[in-house]
């Protein structure tokens, strides 16, 4: 499972525990704020600012080179990218100029203890099973004959999930592009969901992309096979075809270079 489903909305799994460990947090610290100390109220709201803007900067500076070029992508925090030494260091910051006394300090930990707790539980609770092996069946491919995901077995892979009509696939599209034709050490596969060949043949035009390995999957065998929900998504797959890593949501630079790094492929 790599997402959470309420009612119309999907949350990947790690968004999901990321939510529920600060809506845990911020009930803690009220409940503690008018039982144990009032400083504690305070101390949350700039504790949560200032550990996600810290995590947020190290993350960034640890990616300098790429956000260089893109600096704009900073404020891209949907895409993920946060450090949590950074981001611990950030909180820590702030306690020391709210956090006066023992038991405001004490119960303060408490809270934020619970938050990791139930945040890490959640993200391995809701993880993707790992090691699944390629599926096996056919696709038809939009330029060649038809192709399995279990073809490219052989060399790392990553399949990209996609529909023309969804925001971020479109959004992480040119990039998945300009990746896939830059190296030829890991196989890229580009598999639509649900559309036509002439739909997807016009959004490419229109978007001047250049894609090899089209696959469409009319029926959406492919999510089925790996237990997902929601697009876009993207599976990274080792040369043997095991699954070793799955994204869900628009992906960024740092994160699709990371996963194909694992993988084994240079960056």
């Amino acid at each position: 499972m790599n997402a959470i489903a309420i009612g119309p909305f999907v949350f990947a799994s790690e968004q999901f525990a990321a939510i529920l460990g600060i809506f845990t947090f911020t009930i803690a610290t009220s409940i503690l704020a008018r039982r144990v100390d009032p400083i504690i109220g305070r101390w949350s709201t700039w504790a949560l600012i200032g550990g996600l803007v810290a995590a947020r900067l190290g993350h960034v500076a640890l990616h300098w080179q790429s956000f260089a070029g893109e600096p704009l992508r900073v404020f891209a925090f949907w895409q993920g990218g946060f450090q949590p030494i950074a981001g611990f260091v950030g909180v820590m910051i702030v306690s020391a100029f709210f956090i006066r006394s023992l038991k405001a300090g004490l119960a303060a930990a408490g809270a934020l203890g619970l938050s990791l707790v139930l945040w890490v539980g959640v993200t391995q609770l809701t993880q993707a099973t790992l090691g699944q092996p390629a599926p096996t069946m056919a696709l038809q491919q939009m330029d060649g004959p038809p192709l399995a995901v279990s073809d490219v077995i052989g060399k790392p892979a990553v399949v990209n999930l996609w529909a023309s009509w969804c925001p971020p696939c479109r959004r992480e599209m040119p990039l998945l592009a300009e990746v896939a034709a830059s190296r030829d050490d890991v196989a890229f596969l580009f598999v639509n969901q649900g559309e036509g060949s002439e739909t997807i043949r016009a959004y490419l035009a229109k978007e001047n992309l250049k894609l090899d390995r089209v696959l469409l999957d009319q029926s959406m065998q492919i999510p089925r096979h790996y237990g997902s929900m929601g697009l876009p998504i993207t599976l990274f797959l080792r040369a043997d075809g095991t699954l070793a890593s799955m994204h869900m949501g628009e992906i960024s630079r740092e994160a699709l270079n990371a996963a194909i790094e694992r993988l084994g492929g240079s960056t």
